[in-house]
């Protein structure tokens, strides 16, 4: 060989036996993650050992691992429980614009028909029934006598019909037929009055409370006195003295919450919150030529509901529908013969 080729070879080992040396003596930089209880782990060479995300407020469990300095001594981490965030209750609804003056109480489990302290006692009189100013089953205006009677002072309630039901397992018509039932409007208003019956629900129910319903007669004596008052509080129309369309609430209101609107012998109600059943069948008045499909076929419910408006809320207006009719505006109270 000649001296360049020896030079060479010379050169190439030289540098083999330098690279060799400095893999033997440089030092390691691979990290390593702290665990709980001072323990290790590599991570792998040439990555970074990241922070795990810490747990969310109010979790239990253990302090996220935090990550130690690259050191050959490991890096010991003391547990620290997580703190429990108080969640605040969520705030309530916001409370409906307060209507009714009379509050709704808790049903009782009472099961005894309510008493005729709620009736008040309508003397026999003599008035004029009807209108010869209205619809044409209105007329014409005609004197009617009446005898002394009791009258319930409010419509019937929820909670009084509940305890009907629950004394006698009465299921309603609707309820029969397969329908919508009373007790759908019935929660947390006990003392708004019961919807959704039947003329039969609602003679079944003064049956079996000693009572009876009222004849129209009756109805409109003591929703107008023998003054012939247009609405049952004079004869301007006060939109504030019942729940009829105008007030705008739309359902129905805790009975004698409007005693503005109370009656000349102090009945409350007669005038829009429910419509309500009478005993008697619709037919024209003695000296009408006016004449109707439904007459005796209907049953007659008067007052007006909550949806009515003024002219559907005066005291001669007459109502007529199927005796099985159950609505939403329609209820009834109850009648009793004046005991001698």
């Amino acid at each position: 060989m000649n001296k360049q080729l020896w030079l060479r070879l010379a050169v190439l080992f030289i540098l083999v036996a330098i690279c060799g040396l400095g893999a033997c003596f440089a030092p390691s930089y691979e990290g390593t993650v702290a665990r709980p209880g001072g323990q290790t782990a590599n991570a792998p060479a040439g990555q970074t050992a990241e922070t795990p995300a810490a747990p969310a407020a109010g979790q239990t469990g253990e302090t996220p691992a935090a990550v130690a300095q690259a050191t050959p001594t490991p890096t010991i981490m003391m547990e620290v429980p997580p703190t429990n965030t108080p969640v605040p209750p969520p705030s309530p609804p916001p409370s409906p614009t307060p209507v009714p003056t009379v509050a709704n109480e808790p049903a009782t489990a009472a099961t005894e028909p309510p008493k005729e302290d709620n009736m008040i006692s309508i003397p026999a009189g003599e008035f004029s029934m009807g209108t010869d100013s209205g619809d044409p089953d209105q007329a014409p205006a005609h004197t009617v006598s009446v005898t002394a009677f009791k009258l319930d002072k409010t419509e019937v309630t929820n909670a009084e019909f509940a305890a009907f039901v629950k004394a006698t397992n009465y299921k309603t018509t609707e309820e029969e037929g397969g329908g919508g039932s009373w007790r759908d409007f019935a929660e947390g208003r006990d003392n708004n009055p019961v919807v959704k019956v039947s003329w039969a629900d609602a003679t079944a129910f003064c049956t079996w409370a000693g009572k009876r319903l009222p004849t129209e007669a009756e109805w409109e004596y003591a929703a107008r006195g023998t003054d012939g008052r247009i609405y049952p509080w004079g004869n301007e129309w006060n939109p504030d003295a019942c729940n009829g369309r105008e007030r705008g609430i739309r359902s129905t209101t805790a009975v004698g919450s409007f005693p503005a609107g109370a009656s000349p012998f102090g009945v409350l109600d007669m005038a829009g919150n429910v419509r309500e059943w009478t005993a008697d069948w619709y037919d024209k008045y003695p000296g009408s030529s006016f004449s109707s499909a439904y007459f005796k076929k209907f049953r007659v419910h008067r007052g007006g509901g909550w949806y009515d408006p003024p002219e559907g809320l005066r005291t001669t207006v007459r109502n007529a529908g199927p005796p099985e009719t159950a609505n939403d505006d329609l209820g009834f109270r109850c009648a009793a013969d004046a005991k001698p």
